[in-house]
């Protein structure tokens, strides 16, 4: 099996792996089309249905962008995103758990990097944004095109430490890029905020079309990994070796070394952007709920100074619903609850997932395991360890160890047979969640009392211990299938 390094290898590992990666030649219009073409091929998660779980797919006929190709889908199956960091998709919380505790932070390369191959600068006569970068929009009511896997680095301005996040770009002109920070959610944000009040530019750079594990492993959140923390680092820790970074050539940063595209420039301080100024949408984009997001009025402006890229880049996108983004942002909170409660109880809880259903932030599920009497009682502690250290965590199900956590028709299975609403829902109303969710507001339930509040709710459908013998499942024999079917698994 070949090692995944960068994008180029990832895609190699998938075309030998039989249903996991196709291609077409056909001519998309990257204006919705491409999306909407992607939504039935398998961008599951809470797009609109029709949808599913599918392969990834290259478009290799970009309408207005000659001899680019745009890659969508590399990690909207948990299986893929398995294989891609080398393990099963019931371990990958367990892994990335490791991998924080056991960081390898980048380190500057010494070589020519690769995605610094062909490079525009903003100088030059013909730079334009909307031709060098073959962004997508989602939906036709999107704010404009949007770079959606950009790995954006940025230093803070006092302790210089650095970190990559995710955030939502919007082109805007040919040399600006819009930016959405959540308030208090990202460190980038706070970098910016800190610039601001020294009236200085925030260096930045946003590297499209990396390893993987970069993607993966730049989606956690504090506690898990506080200010300071590269989350580079966990990408290290899930290769085995450091990311390689390069130094920009136009502003004070660094950047992915192996990245596809490489965008250079600086977050300007006091000036904030209308997201929808050139489409009049009243729109974003389509975010995580499932919902398209209104155009935000407090976006902060990036003022682009160069685009670098390797030869034949590949762009790399996705929806913002689909199970792409449950498999960014699930998988890491799935590491970071397994890691919180395996300290606080360990031994006891067995598993985590954070279902698509919840568009890996909402929901949660928790596989527990009661071994004593003084037990009972401990899996509602685990549900509020996790609710105390994750804000946007809405609704956890805990489960015992016989019900398999990845399987939402076993997990309301055992709701079903296991569950009584009256005394197994424990509601803790008013607490701060996420503002993406539309139901968090005092229109929809006078009981909340600001727009982003919440009742956050346990659904304990474990068997009280001392009824165990009660409630064991249908045993059946145990037997390899592969000895009547030849490749049934």
């Amino acid at each position: 099996m070949n090692k995944v390094r960068d994008l180029r290898s990832a895609l190699e590992l998938l075309e030998n792996m039989p249903g996991q990666l196709i291609e077409t030649d056909v001519e998309v219009d990257p204006m919705a089309e491409l999306s909407g073409v992607y939504r039935h091929v398998g961008a599951g998660g809470t797009v609109q249905r029709p949808t599913k779980e599918g392969p990834a797919m290259i478009f290799n006929n970009v309408k207005g962008h000659k001899d680019a190709r745009v890659l969508i889908g590399l990690l909207a199956s948990r299986k893929r995103v398995a294989a891609l960091l080398g393990t099963e998709p019931e371990d990958l919380g367990k892994l990335l758990y490791r991998s924080v505790d056991n960081p390898i932070p980048p380190v500057l390369t010494d070589k020519t990097p690769l995605c610094q191959e062909v490079v525009h600068r903003a100088t030059d006569e013909d730079f334009d944004l909307y031709k060098l970068v073959p962004a997508p929009t989602n939906t036709p009511d999107d704010a404009g095109p949007y770079i959606t896997l950009g790995m954006c680095y940025a230093s803070h301005p006092d302790t210089g430490c650095s970190d990559v996040t995710i955030h939502r770009l919007c082109i805007q002109s040919k040399d600006e890029l819009s930016i959405f920070f959540t308030p208090g959610a990202r460190h980038i944000g706070a970098m910016a905020e800190r610039a601001e009040q020294l009236c200085q530019k925030l260096p930045i750079s946003i590297s499209i079309g990396v390893d993987p594990a970069i993607e993966i492993g730049s989606c956690f959140e504090p506690p898990t990994t506080p200010m300071g923390y590269d989350e580079l680092a966990v990408a290290g820790a899930l290769r085995g070796e450091a990311v390689e970074l390069c130094n920009c050539l136009t502003v004070n940063e660094k950047a992915i070394a192996n990245a596809e595209y490489v965008i250079e420039g600086e977050v300007i301080p006091n000036v904030r952007v209308q997201e929808d100024q050139n489409s009049n949408t009243g729109y974003a984009m389509p975010e995580f709920p499932g919902y398209t997001g209104p155009a935000s009025d407090q976006c902060w402006m990036i003022k682009v100074t160069a685009v670098t890229h390797r030869k034949n880049p590949i762009m790399q996108t996705c929806i913002g619903p689909s199970e792409e983004h449950v498999s960014m942002a699930g998988i890491p909170t799935e590491a970071s609850i397994y890691g919180m409660v395996e300290k606080a109880m360990p031994g006891r809880l067995q598993n985590v997932y954070c279902s698509s259903a919840g568009g890996g932030k909402y929901m949660a599920v928790l596989q527990f395991k009661k071994s004593v009497a003084s037990d009972e009682g401990r899996q509602r502690q685990a549900a509020l360890l996790a609710f105390s250290a994750f804000s946007e965590l809405k609704n956890i199900f805990i489960v015992d160890e016989d019900v398999d956590c990845f399987d939402m028709n076993d997990v309301l299975w055992a709701m079903n047979t296991r569950f009584q609403g009256d005394v197994d829902v424990i509601t803790i109303p008013g607490v701060r969640c996420h503002p993406l969710d539309p139901s968090n507001d005092p229109s929809f339930s006078p009981s909340i009392r600001d727009h982003g509040i919440a009742c956050k709710t346990i659904f304990d459908c474990t068997v009280p211990f001392e009824q165990k013998e009660r409630f064991k499942r249908a045993r059946f024999m145990d037997v390899d299938p592969e000895h009547w079917l030849k490749d049934i698994k």
